[in-house]
């Protein structure tokens, strides 16, 4: 089983995901492709401490591209959508 560091991998910061934030307050994380719910759950209460209320994944496949004259494609990852308890918030999505 991955470390707590190794589940969540990274925060997603993008305009999409900063919409649903302030709309919804879900907060959008890149994590370990292997990692359920559950695990994702236990990092982000243990890591940040708040309490985790909903968690959505998905699975970005891998894409084709096409640099120059080389083909190569993008490696595929997984999202992880979670809204977290009234009154809770992480700060990295505040700022």
């Amino acid at each position: 089983m991955p470390s707590l560091h190794e589940i969540i991998v990274r925060p997603l910061v993008t305009e999409k995901s900063s919409a649903g934030f302030q709309a919804r307050k879900e907060y959008v994380f890149q994590v370990h492709p292997e990692a359920n719910k559950y695990q994702i759950r236990d990092a982000l209460e243990q890591l940040f401490d708040v309490t985790v209320t909903r968690v959505r994944t998905m699975q970005m496949r891998r894409k084709e591209v096409i640099r120059a004259q080389t083909l190569g494609a993008t490696p595929r990852w997984k999202k992880a959508v979670v809204t977290l308890k009234e009154g809770d918030e992480i700060a990295v999505f505040e700022s």
